[in-house]
């Protein structure tokens, strides 16, 4: 990215990457969690929290009987826990008609769709000073600078990334070299992939600075702002289609995919679709209190994911909201296993 103005910038050109096939991962193949596992496990929840997963698997099932949506927005570490294909099966099965994620989320996919591992070894790469170095970070900034260019979605251009010759052909040629991947070798391990072949949205709401991608000189801030802000305007689209009811689920994402709801909502709401009647479940691991949020001294009052998912936006249009509270470990494979046992 050029720069013209008083200040001084960091060069990112003076930065030194490595294959990422040396790299130390913490996350294998081995440790996703394949649907038939899932069912075949038990699991333990609190019992408020596995009563309110039965009423949520019945939900979804109704709502997907009438043709109503339902959205899912995700934080990254439902991909880093291995639970990434128990959602790319309720994709396949038209269960789930959006999918969202902040950059991490499509980072760690992209990584699994690649090399079949994601999620490096902190600690050891800060100390040798390659936290996020890995050279194949270039794939995805130039995918999303095609993206940019071709004015796409930044979820849709990664996803066209991993499915498609002729794009993948095209991001490769500008930017492999020896030794790194020379293509995916686990496509079906994707999310990202299961909803580009699906024609499923799976849109991508990203910061700058906030993401190993952006450490790279093949970083320009310029496409992952268009493409992800392409992604928001889906998004919001998809959010139009709750004004006749539906369902939203937010996994474990604090900030990122509640602000994101609670825009759209007010966007598509402005333009008179408001999401009537909506049914929101908030998955994450933290207590909740009804009454700490119309507390501004006590800390659920800035909890954004309970105030927004669960009560804010719902309640707003009539609608009911459930909370999840548990290791999303043990959780979404349960509610999963309860959607399986009623379809």
């Amino acid at each position: 990215m050029e720069y013209k103005g008083r200040y001084s910038i960091f060069d990112p050109a003076e930065i030194k990457t490595y294959p990422i096939s040396t790299r130390e991962n913490k996350v294998k193949l081995e440790n996703l969690l394949e649907p038939e596992q899932a069912l075949s496990q038990t699991y333990s929840v609190r019992s408020d929290t596995d009563e309110n997963m039965r009423i949520l698997a019945r939900e979804l099932v109704h709502h997907r009987e009438k043709g109503r949506p339902v959205m899912l927005f995700t934080g990254a570490h439902l991909i880093k826990n291995g639970l990434g294909l128990l959602l790319a099966d309720l994709v396949k099965r038209d269960l789930v008609t959006s999918v969202a994620g902040n950059m991490a989320t499509s980072i760690h996919d992209f990584e699994l769709a690649m090399i079949g591992q994601t999620s490096e070894y902190v600690p050891k790469a800060l100390e040798r000073g390659q936290f996020g170095m890995a050279y194949e970070f270039a794939y995805i900034n130039t995918a999303m600078n095609l993206g940019n260019k071709y004015q796409l979605g930044l979820g849709e251009a990664l996803g066209k990334t991993i499915v498609e010759d002729d794009f993948r052909k095209e991001v490769w040629d500008l930017v492999w070299c020896e030794g790194s991947p020379e293509g995916f070798k686990y496509p079906e391990k994707s999310v990202l992939a299961t909803c580009y072949s699906k024609n499923i949205p799976m849109t991508i709401h990203a910061g700058i600075g906030t993401d190993v991608t952006d450490q790279h000189p093949s970083f320009d801030g310029e496409a992952k702002g268009g493409c992800s802000g392409r992604d928001f305007l889906i998004y919001t689209k998809e959010m139009e289609k709750l004004a006749d009811g539906g369902m939203v689920f937010n996994i474990g994402s604090a900030v990122t995919g509640p602000e994101v709801f609670l825009k759209a909502a007010s966007m598509t709401g402005n333009i008179g679709k408001v999401p009537k009647g909506i049914v929101t479940a908030d998955f994450d691991i933290r207590p909740y209190s009804r009454d700490a949020i119309q507390d501004e001294s006590r800390t659920g009052y800035y909890f954004r994911d309970q105030k927004s998912i669960v009560v804010r936006v719902p309640e707003a249009y009539g609608g009911k909201g459930y909370y999840v509270e548990g290791n999303q470990k043990q959780t979404f494979p349960q509610f999963y296993k309860y959607v399986m046992e009623l379809i």
